[in-house]
């Protein structure tokens, strides 16, 4: 069929018309009128948002979440880990519990060196000599008792039974199992829980953790005694010291949780409250966020070539200050009020040359303007509008991949977050300094970015993702999708990503995030570009409406984004 010029241009007008509010393959977020729970297994956000219908806040869930995921997302929901909660309550009282594990009281700055001074490969992530001391029942157990209005029994019920009757395992749950079937079969202890007679699991089947629902009873017996001391503190002592260990009764006796005050920063007229050291995210996210604030991202374009060269240079630097300064508040004396200045990130935009990439190597710390990990995230909101962000782990995938006997706890290899030697890269390629040196008793230096974005004063926003080094740029990338570009929760978790952390050179791109032609631009400029890495998972949640300053549908509040690029979370709400 022919078309007269007047027909061909009725035509492209009709189709304008027809697909002019259609967006790329997201699906709609999960609209709720209560409140909303977004996490990395479908059972576990079940269980918030049962806990949330029973009357609980969304501190109850966070805890109960926290304890479920323990059971059904082993690879990183724990009880022999740490991690952080970012926490904005209704009456606007804002906090930060630091629950991130500790070096034993054994540890020395070279601990993973051999007699060279080189580092031993493994050391530090595989085995009882890469378990820093876990602070996940610590920090949960802080947060139900100060924040929380639920009974301990109440909210660790789910986890128990899902521990003591098991729970049937889908494909998310098998294709995250099979990442570490190797090493499952070199622990015992774990290849008899996480192994169905020394072969893989299958969908399906059941996996029962009869020791990990004991641990669980004691906890919500005894609270934090019944896991760091009495028969569970015995077992992970006795485990350390078999496996060659360092962690003592001692280690476990001295442990508590910290509560501090999150970094907070302003980007174009929004609050975004974060994480504070010992984690780097909310520092390095205000950091980047205020030189990109200098910027008009949204008239430059979603992923034009000068909008992605911004970002990749604010990331850049950045990253050299997170890697040069940052530690544990107790050892380091963190400048964050230099990190977060305004003033600052003007002075780093005057270095930034908009038409040609930095050098990494030629941009260090002490040269101006720089003078002077895998996990799982939850998100919470309650009808009463207390909002609460999680980020928790094991490090890598299952840890360090051994299992305290007796207690069925999967154990941390935190240690790796630390410098082993100045210069050389950890598990995520992190090349870091004296500031997070191993010490007796420090923390080490953690990207986990548990944030909550607020407007007039008020939680609009809560976001957060596993990933390592690509935590913070990934939940960057996600408050620039939604304030700069005006994307839909679930547009604004879909869009394909990229990550720059200064060392190594390249920046690391996730499939369709930039087209032919804009790489080859930046190229031209200098850009150097590596492979995707392994996929985040966010779990995000928007208040009021579908997309920041959008207008609700109908009588719902909450809007959840469930990552879809791990297949077993779930976002859900009622």
């Amino acid at each position: 069929m022919k078309f007269d010029s007047p027909a061909r241009s009725l035509l492209a007008a009709a189709l304008v018309v027809c697909f002019a509010n259609v967006h790329a393959a997201s699906q709609p977020p999960v609209a709720a009128e209560n409140g909303m729970v977004v996490t990395a297994q479908h059972l576990a956000t079940r269980v918030g948002v049962d806990v949330l219908k029973d009357g609980g806040n969304a501190v109850d869930a966070a805890v109960a979440v926290g304890y479920a995921l323990a059971v059904v997302y082993p690879a990183a929901g724990n009880l022999g880990g740490g991690g952080f909660m970012t926490i904005q309550l209704a009456d606007g009282r804002k906090t930060f519990l630091d629950f991130r594990e500790k070096a034993p009281l054994a540890a020395t700055a070279n601990m993973y060196l051999d007699k060279d001074g080189n580092v031993v490969k493994g050391l530090s992530t595989n085995g009882h000599l890469a378990v820093g001391v876990p602070g996940t029942v610590s920090g949960m157990e802080l947060a139900l008792n100060k924040y929380g209005t639920m009974k301990r029994a109440a909210v660790l019920a789910p986890a128990i039974k899902y521990a003591q009757d098991g729970f049937v395992l889908d494909q998310g749950d098998i294709d995250m199992f099979l990442t570490a079937t190797e090493d499952f079969k070199k622990d015992p202890v774990s290849a008899a829980i996480f192994l169905n007679g020394g072969e893989p699991f299958q969908v399906g089947q059941k996996i029962v953790q009869k020791d990990l629902a004991q641990t669980l009873k004691a906890i919500s017996d005894k609270g934090e005694d019944g896991f760091y001391k009495g028969p569970v503190g015995a077992a992970i002592v006795a485990s350390s010291q078999a496996g060659k260990g360092i962690i003592t009764q001692a280690d476990l006796d001295q442990y508590k949780t910290r509560e501090l005050k999150p970094v907070e920063c302003t980007y174009r007229g929004y609050g975004v409250v974060s994480a504070p050291p010992p984690s780097s995210g909310g520092v390095v996210i205000c950091e980047i966020l205020n030189i990109l604030e200098g910027y008009p991202l949204k008239e430059l374009g979603f992923r034009s070539a000068q909008s992605v060269h911004y970002q990749i240079e604010a990331m850049r630097h950045s990253y050299v200050d997170r890697n040069s300064y940052l530690g544990d508040p107790d050892f380091v004396k963190n400048p964050l009020d230099r990190l977060l200045s305004k003033d600052y990130a003007a002075k780093i935009r005057a270095v930034i040359d908009p038409a040609k990439a930095g050098v990494s190597k030629d941009i260090k710390p002490g040269v101006a303007p720089h003078e002077g990990s895998n996990t799982t995230h939850y998100s919470i909101v309650d009808k009463w509008g207390n909002a609460v962000s999680v980020t928790y782990t094991l490090n890598d995938w299952f840890g360090a991949k051994v299992t305290a006997a007796k207690t069925g706890v999967l154990l941390n290899n935190e240690m790796d977050d630390f410098t082993s030697k100045i210069g050389v890269p950890n598990l995520y390629g992190l090349v870091q300094g004296e500031a997070n040196a191993i010490a007796p008793g420090k923390r080490p230096l953690s990207s986990m970015s548990p944030t909550i974005v607020t407007k007039d004063g008020k939680p609009v926003m809560v976001v957060g993702t596993p990933g390592g080094s690509r935590i913070i740029t990934a939940v960057l990338h996600t408050i620039i999708n939604a304030i700069d570009y005006g994307m839909n929760a679930q547009e604004a978790v879909d869009a394909p990503k990229f990550h720059q952390q200064w060392l190594p050179e390249a920046t690391n791109v996730d499939n369709f995030a930039l087209s032919p032609d804009t790489r080859k631009i930046l190229e031209g400029w200098g850009q150097k570009f590596g492979n995707p890495q392994p996929v985040n998972h966010l779990a995000v949640i928007l208040v009021g409406a579908p997309s920041l300053g959008g207008k609700p549908v109908g009588k719902n509040r909450y809007y959840g984004a469930n990552d879809p690029r791990r297949n077993s979370g779930l976002a859900l709400g009622y």
